[in-house]
C-alpha cells in the first residue's frame, strides 16, 4: 500500500468530502458552465467550499480541477490557462485544509471517445500527464481519478497519474444495465477492479452515477475482485427537476444510514458526490464515530 494511504487508514475508515459542482452553483456558478476556471476568477468562492468540508470533518478534500484537462478546457477557450487552473485548484484546497486534511487532486474524463477515434491513446496520455504534473508541482497529496466509464481511458489516466509518484485513486461510475452495475461502456465492478489493480492504482472505487442505496453491492464486488482500499462517493439520490432547477431530495441522515453496510462491504474511504453538502459530511462523520 502507498505510504500516504497507509498512514491515512491507520486509524480506520477515512472521511472524504462531498460535491463541488452543486456547491459552486449555490455560490453563483451558472448551470452548465465549467467550474474549473473559477479557480482564477472566483478563488474565494472555491475556497469557501473547501473550507466548509474541512470544518465538517473531512480528512481528505478534493480540488476544483475535475474538468481541468486540455480536452475540456479547449472547449471553454481556456486551454492556455491549464497550468494556472490546476495549480490554483490545488493551492486553494491546501490553503483551506490548513494541515487538517489531505488534498487529493480531482482528475476527470476527457469527454472524448477512444473507440470512435475522436482521440488517440497517445493524446490522452499526454493530456492527463500534463494535468497531473501541474497537480503534483502544486503540492497535491494524491490524485483521485473520478467518474470514468471507459476502462481504456481510466487505465491511461492511472498511468499518467502514477508518473507523479503520488498515490492514485481510480473510480468509475456504475449507472447502466438492468441492475445499474455497469458503466456506460459496459464495464462491471469485477472487470474494473482487476484491470485497475493491474494498472497500478493504489485504491479503487466508485463515485457518482446513482444514489447511495446501490453502492453496497458495488463496493462488495470491487473489494472481492481486488484487495485494495475502496473509495465510495455516492450521489444524494437521483436528481429531480423542480421549477427548472436540479434538486436532490435525499436527506443527510438517510444518506448516512448506509454507512454500516458500506463499512461491512469493505469501504475504506467514504464521502459524497453530486447533491451532497457539508451537512452530509457531518452526518457521515457522526455515523463513522458510532461505528468505531
Amino acid at each position: 500500500m502507498h505510504p500516504t494511504l497507509e498512514n491515512l487508514l491507520a486509524h480506520g475508515p477515512v472521511l472524504t468530502d462531498g460535491a463541488w459542482g452543486t456547491q459552486l452553483q449555490l455560490r453563483g456558478l451558472p448551470i452548465g458552465e465549467c467550474p474549473d476556471p473559477w479557480n482564477l476568477s472566483h478563488p474565494e468562492k472555491v475556497e469557501e467550499v473547501a473550507r466548509a468540508y474541512v470544518a465538517a470533518g473531512s480528512r481528505v478534500i478534493l480540488t476544483n480541477t475535475f474538468g481541468a484537462n486540455r480536452f475540456i478546457l479547449e472547449r471553454q477557450g481556456a486551454a492556455a490557462q491549464l497550468g494556472e487552473i490546476n495549480r490554483a485548484g490545488v493551492a486553494i484546497s491546501k490553503r483551506a485544509a490548513a494541515g487538517k486534511a489531505m488534498v487529493f487532486a480531482s482528475l476527470g474524463p476527457s469527454g472524448k471517445l477512444l473507440m470512435t477515434g475522436e482521440v488517440t491513446e497517445a493524446d490522452l496520455l499526454a493530456g492527463f500527464s500534463d494535468q497531473a504534473r501541474h497537480m503534483a508541482a502544486a503540492g497535491a497529496d494524491g490524485i483521485a481519478i473520478e467518474s470514468m466509464s471507459d476502462l481504456a481511458e481510466i487505465k491511461i489516466a492511472v498511468a499518467a497519474a502514477k508518473e507523479t509518484g503520488l498515490p492514485v485513486v481510480a473510480c468509475m461510475s456504475f449507472d447502466s444495465g438492468a441492475n445499474h452495475d455497469r458503466t456506460m461502456m459496459g464495464v462491471t465492478p469485477e472487470r474494473a477492479a482487476e484491470a485497475l489493480a493491474a494498472a497500478g492504482a493504489d485504491a479503487i472505487g466508485s463515485n457518482c452515477g446513482q444514489g447511495i442505496a446501490g453502492f453496497d453491492a458495488i463496493c462488495r464486488r470491487l473489494k472481492t475482485a481486488a484487495d485494495l482500499p475502496i473509495w465510495i462517493k455516492a450521489n444524494a439520490g437521483l436528481p429531480q427537476m423542480k421549477d427548472g432547477k436540479t434538486v436532490y431530495t435525499q436527506t443527510p441522515e438517510d444518506f448516512a444510514a448506509y454507512v454500516p453496510q458500506l463499512l461491512e462491504a469493505g469501504a475504506s474511504f467514504l464521502g459524497g458526490c453530486c447533491g451532497t453538502s457539508p451537512d452530509f459530511i457531518r452526518a457521515l462523520k457522526a455515523m463513522l464515530e458510532k461505528s468505531d
